[in-house]
């Protein structure tokens, strides 16, 4: 409960600190964005403008219809008038109608701008901005915040336009008519501005506490919801504190919500009660004109029938504010995302991997893991305030190479760095000093595409998607037929399996692939290895959480990864890397040793430290072990 109360306070911390006024860059950028729409938003405004002159005509034939009757003329007339406000109506529901459609298009082309541009940007983030946010808070960015920003064109756009088109060309024909009643119509304008700006502004920090909440809903759903998360809630024990924290946010969003409807309401009804009073005042004002013979019967009809055109555009742009209010907020909260620059850029001179095998060197690598700052936001990690914490140094003068085909390997504690060289291989992050090279090029002059096609890597946790074996097999090369798809199965030891399963290829694997299990997910890793057929490849513990008959499986599908391969691996069982060309002993981001495993034993060192630890066996009883052996830790 304490953590729930922390969580309210955070989001009210947020609201306060959010009620700022937007800038206009803001304004700049969403004009950035509609601007390759520009052709349609002419169109758009052009029939706004058709629509409103033809919804000012209606009223001034209703008052000419009313003269003709009152001066007797002839039938005819009436008939001819009343036929034109039947053809202007036709016409105002065709405008209605085209303005609608180009409206809803253009909303619909900028959502579609908006979330493509910010899930490709989201895609150029580096590791860093993934570990650290918050999945649930990005998604939201996504769907919520791109959906309200979208509003601001499918909605808001045709209601600004025509209205301000209807205001201007009402008030012009209302003037003609009598300007002293439209001057004391218009003594009540300030009853819509005033009302209007303030609460445009208090909607906005409702709308920015609202998305906080919805994102951190989103993101508990997203956790609790997924099998590792539902597995750890059942197995501690705390589904009703879950379910207590979660009610929580949710009675939040809907006390926001409740006071954001009342809000609106009252002040809907405000405008209209208003408008009614001016009503009763051109009824009154007028027909006494009209009784001393200043004014016209029909005119004070047309006074009475614009004036509704007049209030009623009036509302709706009072309303508007609020609207457009909301949808800058959702523009504001993508823009956060997208003002995020990615720290990894490929240079415009990119070039591709030499071809052939490839051989790959660090030269006095230095790296210390980014700030905060530079790769993450307050907002997705769900915190008041991002860690001071200055990313510190990690890894000290790292200097080796594996030549073309070679496997070198990486041992030591954990927290020693091992992993961190390996990422620096596929650029998934940047050295601050030296050169990470592949055949010879520094990893930093290569394109992206072609570093991906030559640099391939299996994790220990074996991710699948969500999706069928054929689906995943198929991210590493859309192009494969399915007779490779079934060779880098039968390579991984998997082809059995697969033909065993309900779909074969199409069969779903579940979230994360937990409907395999840990061997067989590794296996699978390993298959979309094989079908990439990169020269280069990175093993992270790929065998660090299985047991021995899975290890063994997993062991003969490495051999085939592995075949005329640089390959850099990295392990705590020492059994899987006795026969690796070359064995670096990484420690507090140093390599502290280097040999092969003979060597490495007789210097009786770290190495054979961890060995003798692994083995419980004095080093001198130690003897070589014959390359293919296995050995069981």
């Amino acid at each position: 409960m304490e953590m729930t109360a922390l969580s309210q306070l955070h989001s009210v911390m947020n609201a306060q600190r959010d009620s700022r006024p937007f800038a206009r860059a803001t304004l700049r950028r969403i004009g950035a964005f509609a601007r390759p729409h520009r052709r349609r938003i002419a169109q758009f405004v052009l029939l706004s403008v058709g629509g409103a002159l033809l919804a000012v005509a209606t009223p001034v034939l209703a008052g000419r219809v009313v003269d003709a009757i009152v001066s007797g003329k002839d039938s005819g007339v009436v008939v001819r008038l009343a036929l034109l406000i039947a053809l202007i109506a036709f016409g105002e529901a065709a405008v209605g109608l085209l303005s609608r459609w180009l409206s809803a298009t253009l909303g619909e082309g900028l959502i579609l701008d908006l979330r493509t541009t910010v899930f490709e940007h989201v895609q150029r983030m580096p590791v860093a901005f993934f570990t650290r946010t918050r999945t649930g808070a990005l998604v939201s960015r996504l769907n919520n915040d791109v959906i309200g920003a979208q509003r601001a064109f499918s909605n808001t756009l045709s209601g600004v336009v025509g209205n301000l088109v209807t205001l201007l060309l009402t008030l012009s024909v209302m003037l003609t008519l009598s300007w002293q009643i439209t001057l004391l119509a218009l003594v009540l304008l300030p009853v819509f501005v005033i009302p209007a700006r303030r609460t445009g502004t208090r909607m906005a920090g409702l709308q920015r506490e609202a998305a906080n909440l919805n994102a951190a809903m989103g993101t508990r759903m997203t956790e609790r919801f997924s099998a590792p998360g539902a597995t750890l809630v059942k197995l501690f024990g705390r589904p009703d504190d879950e379910s207590v924290e979660f009610a929580a946010r949710a009675r939040r969003v809907r006390d926001i919500g409740i006071r954001t409807a009342m809000a609106q309401s009252a002040f809907i009804t405000a405008l209209t009660l208003v408008s009614a009073l001016a009503l009763a005042l051109v009824y009154g004002l007028g027909g006494w004109f009209a009784l001393h013979g200043s004014l016209k019967a029909g005119a004070v009809v047309s006074l009475a029938l614009l004036l509704t055109r007049l209030y009623a555009p009036l509302t709706s742009l009072a309303g508007a504010r609020v609207e457009v209010m909301s949808a800058l907020v959702s523009f504001e909260r993508v823009f956060e995302v997208l003002d995020l620059k990615p720290l990894i850029e490929e240079k415009p001179d990119a070039e591709p991997v030499p071809e052939g095998p490839v051989a790959v060197e660090f030269e006095d690598v230095r790296f210390g893991y980014p700030p905060a700052g530079k790769v993450s936001l307050a907002s997705l990690e769900e915190v008041a305030a991002l860690d001071t914490w200055d990313g510190a140094e990690v890894l000290h003068g790292i200097s080796f190479r594996a030549e073309p085909g070679q496997t070198v390997a990486l041992v030591g504690s954990s927290g020693a760095g091992k992993s961190t060289i390996a990422q620096l291989l596929p650029r998934l992050y940047d050295t601050d000093e030296g050169a990470v090279r592949v055949g010879g090029v520094d990893v930093r002059d290569i394109s992206l595409a072609s570093l991906r096609g030559a640099v391939g890597m299996v994790t220990q946790d074996g991710h699948l998607f969500h999706e069928s074996v054929r689906a995943n097999l198929l991210l590493a090369r859309p192009e494969a037929t399915e007779d490779e798809l079934w060779d880098v199965l039968r390579r991984a030891r998997l082809e059995e399996l697969v033909r065993s399963l309900p779909d074969g290829l199409d069969t779903v694997v579940g979230e994360r692939g937990y409907r395999l299990s840990g061997g067989e997910r590794q296996r699978m890793t390993i298959a979309r290895l094989l079908l990439a057929r990169q020269r280069v490849v990175i093993l992270d513990e790929a065998t660090a959480h299985l047991d021995n008959t899975s290890e063994a499986a997993v062991q003969e599908a490495l051999t085939e990864a592995l075949a005329g391969r640089t390959a850099i691996v990295i392990a705590h069982r020492l059994s899987t890397i006795h026969a690796a060309d070359q064995i670096l002993v990484v420690e507090g981001g140093h390599i502290v040793e280097r040999g092969t495993h003979e060597e490495l034993l007789a210097e009786h060192g770290r190495y054979a430290e961890l060995y003798r630890t692994q083995f419980s066996k004095p080093l001198h009883a130690v003897a070589p072990i014959p390359e293919g052996a296995e050995v069981v830790a």
